[in-house]
Formats: structure tokens, sequence, C-alpha cells
């Protein structure tokens, strides 16, 4: 499985290839960062991460693209870019029918570290070590766009067996069948007979 990790971000957006499987070596096919300048405008900083994001997808052909979940910050302003960022990542990946997935910064780090609450500095030491280079990633966005795409190639077979143990349950669960309409207790009597006071003679 080859998987492309993307760390959104306006100003740096981390970006990182590995392939691999479950339980074997892992390798790094490429890492990287997509920047904007600061004082561009959003519009304009939104489709230069386009453009680099596209640039990734034509030169590695990953078969999944794996995106940091946004998540609240006390910052709105700069959730708010991020999230910009992960949606244009996501964009990228379905606009090529590429599948997605979305894994939290806590469950990422759990994945590569072990613990849900370590740092940059301890993910960006596992990385380097899984991947066996030389020196950690520098930034930390190229870093931990590694630890996304680890993070997935590692997650997805329990992802794929879960998903497979919900679909057979919806085939073999029996089709539940509308219970028949009640009738009223008790009906409303008709009359034998319409009495007609037509005719009555006294």
């Amino acid at each position: 499985m080859r998987v492309l990790g993307v760390d959104p971000g306006l100003t740096r957006c981390g970006v990182g290839v590995v392939e691999g499987v479950a339980g074997r070596p892992l390798r790094m096919l490429g890492v990287g960062v997509v920047r904007t300048g600061a004082d561009a405008a959003t519009a304009d900083r939104l489709v230069l991460i386009e453009r680099g994001i596209e640039e990734w997808l034509d030169a590695h052909r990953p078969e999944l693209v794996a995106v940091e979940r946004v998540f609240s910050q006390h910052n709105v302003r700069t959730v708010m870019g991020t999230a910009q960022a992960s949606a244009v990542a996501m964009l990228c990946a379905a606009r090529r029918g590429l599948p997605v997935a979305l894994h939290t910064p806590s469950e990422v780090k759990a994945a590569v570290t072990g613990s849900g609450r370590a740092d940059k500095a301890q993910v960006g030491s596992m990385v380097t070590r899984l991947l066996r280079l030389d020196a950690p990633p520098k930034p930390a966005d190229a870093a931990d766009a590694l630890a996304l795409a680890i993070c997935h190639i590692w997650r997805a077979p329990a992802t794929n067996r879960l998903q497979r143990a919900v679909a057979a349950h919806r085939t073999t669960s029996p089709a539940r069948t509308p219970s028949p309409a009640r009738t009223p207790s008790n009906p409303a009597r008709t009359p034998s007979s319409a009495r007609s006071t037509k005719g009555r003679t006294s």
C-alpha cells in the first residue's frame, strides 16, 4: 500500500509518502512541505497548496490519502486555516477517485509512539526509527505527514476487518416485516336495518 500523508496547514502543509504493509518494514518514498506566504490572500494560498499536492500526487501515485482530522482549538483563526488546507487535500484526492482517511492527532501519536500524548519530538524520533532514516524529517510538519501515512498503513487491516464485519452483518440480518394493522377492539356497530320515521300513523 502506498499512502500520501498530509498534515494540513496554510503556512506549512506537510506531505509524505510511505509504502508497505502492516507487520513489515515500511519505506519512505518522499517527504516535504508545501509552503505559502503569510502575506498572501487566503484564496491564493489555497491555490498554491492545491498545486503542491497535485504535484505530489502526480509524482508518487498513491493509492490513498491520509489527512489529519481537524479538531477544535482555542485559536479559531488557526483552526480555520487548517480546515481549509485539509479540504483542499481531500478535494485533490476525491477528484482523482482516491479514498481519503482521516486520523486524529491522538490516533497518529498512539499508533507511532504508543502514547496519544506524545510530543512532536517523540513522533519525529519514532518516524526516524520506523523508516530507518538518518535524521528526523524537518520541519515537524513533514514528520507528522509521514506519521499519518504510517498510522493508516498499520490501522488499515483492523479497519478493513471491521468494515467487512459490518457489511456482512447487514447482508445477513433478516429484513424487518411490517406488523399487521391492528383492528379496533370495539368496532362501531352498524344497525341491521335502518329505521324510518316516515309513514308512521298515530
